[in-house]
């Protein structure tokens, strides 16, 4: 029976998998049009990779898989909410500070002290950002930092 809660989850990760990258081809392509890395890419690597590891987890199911409803359960129960309220929060606050809270908090949970797990959490904001704005050339949300944009 354990490797059947590893085949149902694997089934309806693909069906998220599905949704989040049909959802990838809805964003609006960019003006021109003409670019081979368009806003929808890096979801759609996403949902493939997804879709990959399911199949793996379909096809080669953990044949001893208890669910860790102890403290590990309740963990994986804050780090999922703390994942959608980054993704709620990554808007109005811009990608930096969500990262921050969300990185910083994430590395909390794993036992960091607090201090160094949020400055863990803004090198990693700031040098993601600084890397998809200059070398990637991809805008991520300022939020509330809008005011250091340059024009």
């Amino acid at each position: 029976m354990s490797t059947m809660n590893d085949r149902i989850f694997g089934i309806l990760l693909i069906a998220l998998a599905v949704a989040y990258g049909w959802g990838a081809t809805q964003l609006p392509a960019p003006f021109g049009g003409s670019e081979a890395v368009g806003p929808e890419t890096f979801p759609l690597l996403l949902s493939v990779v997804l879709v990959l590891s399911s199949l793996y987890l379909i096809v080669r199911p953990d044949p001893d898989n208890a669910w860790p409803w102890s403290r590990t359960g309740v963990e994986l129960v804050i780090a999922v909410v703390v994942l959608v309220c980054y993704a709620a929060l990554l808007q109005p606050l811009g990608f930096i500070l969500s990262t921050t809270l969300a990185v910083g908090t994430l590395c909390w949970r794993m036992g960091s002290a607090p201090l160094r797990a949020f400055v863990t959490g803004a090198l990693a904001g700031v040098a993601v950002f600084l890397l998809f704005n200059f070398a990637l050339d991809l805008a991520l949300p300022m939020g509330v930092l809008s005011f250091l944009e340059v024009s």
